[in-house]
């Protein structure tokens, strides 16, 4: 089997790398849609449910697939013999990072749900200082798997 995981690295770590960038352009992305639903959109009103329709397609469409892919991939890289080496201090950083970006992808799919059954309350503000988040995790990834620090 480890055979196998070595012949498929190349592709598994572009698959891993396409699956990255997919998902951080949708963790980007929906906290911004959720500042102008806040800020700009009537609840109820046509434009709130189209703006629901947007979240849920990203969340679903996109961002769910892109972290399974990413969990997937990477677990294989994981896996394959001489590609992570545990008594390094940079895959621990990168796991906690990416166990944080998870949290945070949880965290964005519970507000969609707020905003689907009307009761959010938080600011557009909140939204904005949340997006920096993912940020700081993918600084942080990027520092560890590049310089393995």
């Amino acid at each position: 089997m480890t055979d196998f995981l070595a012949e498929i690295y190349l592709w598994t770590k572009a698959l891993h790398i396409i699956s990255v960038i997919a998902w951080m352009a949708g963790i980007f992305y929906l906290p911004r849609l959720f500042v102008y639903h806040v800020e700009k959109v009537e609840k109820g009103s046509e434009t709130d449910r189209l703006f629901q329709e947007m979240e849920r397609k990203l969340l679903r469409l996109i961002m769910n697939p892109a972290m399974i892919g990413v969990w997937v991939f990477g677990l294989v890289l994981v896996f394959t013999p001489g590609i992570v080496v545990w008594s390094e201090v940079w895959p621990w950083t990168k796991a906690v990072a990416v166990l944080g970006m998870t949290w945070f992808h949880h965290w964005l799919g519970y507000r969609r749900k707020e905003f689907l059954a009307g009761t959010n309350n938080r600011t557009g503000r909140t939204y904005r200082l949340m997006n920096e988040v993912p940020t700081v995790l993918m600084v942080i990834i990027v520092f560890s798997v590049i310089l393995k620090f």
